[in-house]
């Protein structure tokens, strides 16, 4: 794994949220469950607590855990959808990270999976 300052995971995280004029929120999470680096959009409020924030990236990286017990029979998880009444969350693993972005749920599947697709290769060092 290449060695990321501090400085490179912010920058990619604002380079991550400014994607799109929909996106909402960004966050590198690492494998156990620690926000890494996370920016919200200018503008935009967040729709949980802090606490709740850091309690939800906990999950995400428990649910990559137990994701991975179906990997071989399944094959690797490509990315994770949620789609939510108030917002889209979408989540792509890494090697050592796993980001975690929300948009605003009116954007077309099309349009998410280019999102996806651009993470992805934004991401793929990590």
């Amino acid at each position: 794994m290449n060695y990321y300052s501090e400085s490179d995971l912010m920058e990619l995280v604002e380079d991550i949220i400014d994607l799109d004029s929909r996106m909402r929120f960004a966050a590198l999470i690492d494998l156990k469950g620690n926000i890494v680096e996370a920016i919200m959009k200018a503008g935009k409020t967040s729709l949980k607590t802090q606490k709740e924030e850091a309690h939800f990236c906990r999950q995400v990286a428990e649910r990559r855990r137990m994701r991975k017990e179906f990997d071989k029979s399944l094959g690797k998880v490509r990315y994770v959808h949620v789609e939510r009444e108030k917002v889209t969350q979408m989540v792509i693993y890494t090697k050592k990270m796993t980001v975690y972005f929300t948009m605003e749920p009116e954007l077309s599947i099309t349009r998410k999976v280019q999102i996806v697709n651009k993470i992805k290769k934004m991401t793929a060092s990590l």
